[in-house]
């Protein structure tokens, strides 16, 4: 027996309160540790981020306050002009463990503290006001930011006034960044048309640079191939007996994003343990797009699997989104979604549909 719900018809009412409270790290993460994250001996600076980090969280437990000069603790460099940096920035590919680190760092400092990506944080600000977010995160001990994106000026600058301000209440900062083949830099504050900016933000940053294979460079993986509409119901049977599933046809899902903000999204996932689509098309609007990539990633946070007919989930974005200016973001919405769905695919295995 399934539990049949649909995510189209979901629209959640957050408070203030229920926001702050998804700002933890998401359930794949949920109880690592420094101890359990396995530095690669060939790369030195994967255990050079560890110590780092744990020196860094172990200044986080007495919260200071007044400014940047009296943040950062300890060791810190200088970053030039008299005042030592803000926080820590982890800078690497994909698949260094930089999400690992992260968490573990979260895990190590006592409270109140928060974690979650820059998308997360933006759209916080996008559901409170600026005002209410900076008053709602100032007396926190810490607060992490990953995959810091650099890829839109407008919210980069709004990130680096919320982080100045943050860090002038006193509140430690980490971050962590990923970047694409294709991206100026290596994960680094470089950015052309924004530099002034981007510039600012890294002299707020101890960065650390983190050694290791980079998943990156195998390119796009291959998803599984759709399911058939004809069998997508037995399917959905089969392999999630006794669970609560969303069923949605595509179209009508990607038109209900636009009406529920996506600080919300975590919340309409809510006792969700699988999704089935009907239908899925290529998106072909940016818009609706990024909307979607939020989506993509509320779903791997709570490793959501997917079973889904029509187009297959490496054409859900069109040639041009996957080499434009937020190609980034394409590219692991797709590799994230495919990951969910070859989860769905090993749930059972699927018997013949007459």
């Amino acid at each position: 027996m399934v539990h049949v719900e649909q995510l189209s018809t979901r629209r959640p009412a957050v408070s203030v309160e229920e926001l702050l409270k998804g700002f933890v790290p998401s359930p794949r993460f949920g109880e690592v540790s420094f101890a359990t994250y396995r530095p690669d001996p060939s790369q030195p600076s994967q255990a050079q981020a560890v110590a780092m980090l744990q020196e860094f969280g172990n200044g986080a437990v007495a919260k200071q306050g007044g400014g940047l000069r009296r943040l950062f603790g300890g060791k810190a460099k200088s970053n030039g002009k008299g005042a030592k940096p803000a926080g820590i920035y982890l800078d690497g590919g994909f698949g260094v463990g930089k999400t690992h680190l992260l968490s573990s760092l979260w895990h190590q400092v006592e409270g109140p503290k928060a974690i979650g990506t820059f998308v997360e944080y933006t759209n916080l600000v996008g559901a409170l006001s600026f005002r209410k977010t900076v008053e709602a995160l100032s007396s926190y001990k810490l607060v992490c930011i990953d995959e810091f994106e650099l890829d839109d000026p407008g919210d980069t600058v709004l990130m680096s006034r919320l982080m100045r301000e943050l860090a002038d209440a006193g509140v430690k900062l980490a971050a962590t960044s990923n970047t694409l083949p294709g991206a100026l830099g290596d994960g680094r504050f470089a950015a052309v048309d924004f530099q002034r900016e981007i510039q600012v933000l890294a002299d707020q940053f101890d960065i650390l640079h983190i050694d290791g294979e980079d998943f990156r460079h195998r390119g796009l993986p291959t998803p599984p191939e759709p399911v058939p509409n004809s069998e997508l119901d037995a399917r959905m049977r089969q392999d999630f007996a006794g669970r609560t599933v969303a069923v949605d046809d595509f179209s009508v899902l990607v038109d209900h994003l636009a009406g529920v903000h996506p600080s919300r999204y975590r919340q309409m996932l809510e006792g969700i343990d699988a999704v089935v689509w009907r239908n899925v098309h290529t998106i072909t609007e940016q818009s609706v797009a990024l909307r979607f990539v939020v989506l993509a990633d509320r779903l791997y946070d709570k490793n959501v699997p997917i079973l889904a007919s029509g187009a297959p989930l490496d054409q859900l974005f069109t040639p041009e989104m996957m080499t434009g200016g937020y190609q980034k973001k394409y590219f692991r919405a797709v590799s994230r979604l495919t990951a969910l769905a070859r989860e769905a695919q090993e749930a059972g295995v699927p018997q013949p549909v007459s």
